[in-house]
């Protein structure tokens, strides 16, 4: 019997060595020709020749520079005046109908331009049959792109919340409830009653009660609503102490505009990750043909993604540097990629494979990550919240909003 066992777990182990040496051989091969894959040898492919003009494509990119910075700056800078301009306020009807239309826009920029680009780009004929055209690459990377913002979004989402409460501890520590402020100290059990019999008329003026001392906030709390309507905005939190419990409204609730800052900034991630490679698109491209219509669409969609983002910004209450150092750093990406193409037209290939896998890569990143902040922390975010559900006026059009803007980009992908 011993005898057996070992013959079979030696042939078991032979069989995984084997299997194990197959796919080590299979991986290097695949791996070997992904690398002569990065090729910058010209595949011979110019769909715009007959277009060429360099003189007049330098004059278009030079005009699409200043146009497009001039756009993107103000399509930015909309909602973060807002704080000073009443039709502009982030919680203004007008604004959330605008942040609407936006967020149409982004999602359609990521499923009709940047994914279908990174499928052409990875599919391309120029490209050897294996691995790009075994596989969905785009599609996959979107999928991974879209996952990794998911963990960026919780993580950041969750370091900020831990912040904000350590800063509400550190300040109810470094501010201590006066001596004579403290109220007679009396036993949870024959109190419970009286404080709910007296619920109204404590949650009803917004001060702290305390009963008993020792009362720690942040143990065993909870929140539900005030009043019978659902609409409602009043909320109060029961936390429970050692000898008593406190009613006040909820101190460890976490400060809505901490996700505001985690979607701004991973919003512009993504926004600048895909502006790159259409600026770089653009620039290094000698075709008016080519440039006329592309221009239109960046400065029609930067626009509305800026609006978006800075949105989002306002809506974070970053400082004022902070918000200017975000504006700007999205205002000028496109036109840098503009110049930066513009610069390296003669040397750099963009239908060598080595341009295509980078385009490809790029796009579907750009896609997965616009997607998902799109639908998730722009329109979910939005349609799902209280003051949208209260609202069936400003839910159907916001709707209609949305569904204009998705349209319109995408009716875009008709020449750019």
């Amino acid at each position: 019997m011993n005898l057996f066992t070992r013959d079979s777990a030696a042939s078991c182990a032979e069989g995984l060595v084997v299997c194990f040496l197959s796919l080590k051989e299979r991986a290097e091969t695949i791996a070997l020709l992904a690398l002569k894959s990065m090729g910058t040898t010209d595949c011979g492919k110019d769909t715009d020749i007959r277009c060429r003009n360099e003189e007049l494509a330098l004059h278009m990119k030079t005009i699409a520079i200043f146009l497009i910075l001039v756009t993107s700056a103000c399509g930015v800078a909309l909602p973060l005046l807002g704080r000073r301009l009443k039709c502009l306020r982030t919680d203004g009807s007008v604004f959330v109908i605008a942040k609407a239309f936006a967020a149409g826009v982004i999602l359609a920029t990521g499923f009709v331009h940047m994914l279908p680009d990174a499928q052409e780009a990875l599919t391309d004929e120029c490209l050897p049959e294996t691995p790009w055209l075994k596989f969905p690459f785009s599609g996959f990377i979107a999928m991974l792109a879209a996952f990794f913002t998911l963990l960026a979004d919780f993580v950041g989402t969750q370091y900020y919340e831990r912040k904000h409460l350590k800063d509400q501890a550190e300040t109810l520590t470094c501010n201590p409830i006066e001596e004579g402020s403290w109220p007679e100290i009396t036993p949870a059990s024959s109190v419970e009653d009286t404080n709910h019999k007296k619920a109204d008329a404590l949650h009803g003026d917004g001060h702290m009660h305390i009963v008993g001392i020792h009362a720690h906030a942040a143990s065993h709390s909870h929140s539900h609503p005030h009043g019978h309507h659902s609409c409602a905005d009043e909320t109060h939190a029961h936390v429970h102490g050692e000898f008593g419990h406190v009613h006040t409204s909820p101190p460890s609730v976490p400060d809505p505009s901490i996700r505001h800052i985690v979607v701004s900034q991973v919003l512009e991630m993504g926004i600048v990750s895909h502006s790159v490679i259409i600026g770089l698109s653009l620039g290094v491209s000698q075709s008016p043909c080519t440039i006329r219509p592309l221009m239109a669409a960046l400065t029609f969609h930067q626009f509305f993604e800026g609006f978006a983002l800075g949105g989002c910004v306002s809506q974070a209450g970053f400082k004022s540097l902070s918000a200017f150092m975000m504006a700007c750093f999205f205002a000028i990406t496109t036109p840098a990629g503009i110049a930066i193409g513009t610069g390296v037209s003669s040397v750099y290939n963009p239908n060598s494979p080595r341009a295509l896998i980078i385009e490809g890569i790029f796009d579907s990143i750009s896609a997965g990550i616009l997607i998902y902040m799109s639908l998730v922390d722009l329109i979910a975010a939005d349609f799902l919240s209280k003051g949208m559900c209260c609202n069936p006026r400003l839910q159907f059009v916001s709707y209609i909003a949305l569904l204009l803007g998705g349209l319109m980009m995408a009716a875009l992908a008709i020449w750019a």
